[in-house]
């Protein structure tokens, strides 16, 4: 399984004088398996995924339920783009409640579980419906398991993410991606000193550099499927120009251009399950109002323009089946759907 240690997202992020940004590494551990050895097996329509579309590390669970095919068996709450330092909260929903579990803030469903929980109340978050009570908000467990303790909830035709053939290889670059790029845009964004900020920048785009030199060769990060690690490098891509590039200080370079990475990142948007799920306007809305020590007057930028991910990517000049022996998802479900007018598309 992925050794990978992080809290799951912004909330209680912030800039930290002279210091280093370095997330929490607790998670609450409790995992939803067929065997039900925590307490809590695998059964459908029993549990909630709770996500915002703004977060990267919810954004991968949002992926992963498409992919496999899980709606039916998972329904989905998703909160809005912003959140205070409490928690995040559920006011894209009428009255401000999530429809099925009737709270106002995911955070209800953590103290219900655990009256003082004392740690960052964070997304993505399974939930147990009949309870109300948080079951897990271990994010890269949370994909893994769909993936492996799921499968009889799995769609006719869905791919394998995780195949135990290539899981070493999937776990060590997936634990690299997280250290140098998932995590290390926020070590980026939330140094508390230059001589921080500067070795954050240079352990990012090293990481870049090296993903630059591996992607030019093969179509995806391993094997020639798509895989959880493109899935746990792709939430972070879409993110880059629109946000880290200025608004974490990652500037060497912006995406558009890395040749090999721009081209993947396209690549994977344009399959379906992943640019489906992209909200830009959510994406900008959180980390620009949100960090308010790194953007004070919390002015969200109109750009940068988006019509340009729609472009032809040729990556499929490198071979590689994205699917492998399955098949694409459908349609996105009903309700589910990015609005038109936070995609590419309004740009067109």
């Amino acid at each position: 399984m992925s050794n990978e240690n992080s809290e799951n997202s912004t909330a209680g992020a912030y800039v930290t004088s002279g210091q280093e940004f370095t997330r929490d590494a607790n998670y609450i551990a409790t995992r939803i398996t067929r065997d039900g050895a925590d307490g809590y097996p695998v059964e459908a329509g029993r549990y909630r995924l709770v996500v915002a579309r703004a977060c990267p590390w919810a954004n991968r669970a949002i992926i992963v339920r498409r992919l496999l095919g899980l709606e039916d068996a998972i329904s989905m709450g998703v909160c809005g783009p912003t959140h205070d330092r409490r928690s995040w909260t559920f006011d894209l929903d009428p009255g401000g409640l999530d429809p099925v579990l009737q709270i106002p803030r995911i955070q209800d469903a953590y103290f219900a579980r655990f009256p003082d929980y004392p740690r960052g109340i964070t997304v993505p978050a399974m939930v147990d419906v009949p309870t109300g009570q948080v079951v897990t908000n271990n994010y890269p467990q949370i994909t893994l398991d769909f993936s492996t303790e799921w499968v009889e909830h799995h769609r006719e035709g869905a791919p394998q993410l995780y195949p135990e053939h290539l899981r070493e290889e999937i776990d060590e670059v997936a634990l690299k991606v997280f250290k140098e790029v998932n995590n290390g845009v926020y070590r980026c964004g939330f140094a508390g000193s230059q001589e921080a900020y500067d070795r954050a920048y240079k352990r990012l785009f090293d990481a870049l550099d090296w993903l630059e030199e591996r992607l030019t060769a093969q179509r995806f990060l391993v094997g020639d499927t798509i895989t959880e690690a493109d899935v746990r490098l792709f939430t972070t891509l879409a993110r880059f120009d629109p946000v880290y590039h200025g608004h974490f200080k990652c500037n060497r370079q912006k995406l558009i251009e890395f040749p090999a990475l721009w081209a993947y990142a396209r690549d994977l948007f344009q399959t379906p399950g992943f640019g489906d799920t992209i909200d830009f306007d959510h994406i900008k809305r959180h980390y620009y109002v949100v960090h308010e020590d790194t953007n004070p007057t919390q002015i969200v930028p109109a750009g940068p323009g988006l019509a340009n991910w729609l472009t032809p990517h040729h990556r499929e000049q490198l071979g590689g089946r994205p699917f492998g022996d399955g098949t694409p998802p459908g349609p996105v479900r009903e309700g589910e759907q990015v609005p038109a007018e936070h995609t590419p598309l309004a740009r067109l």
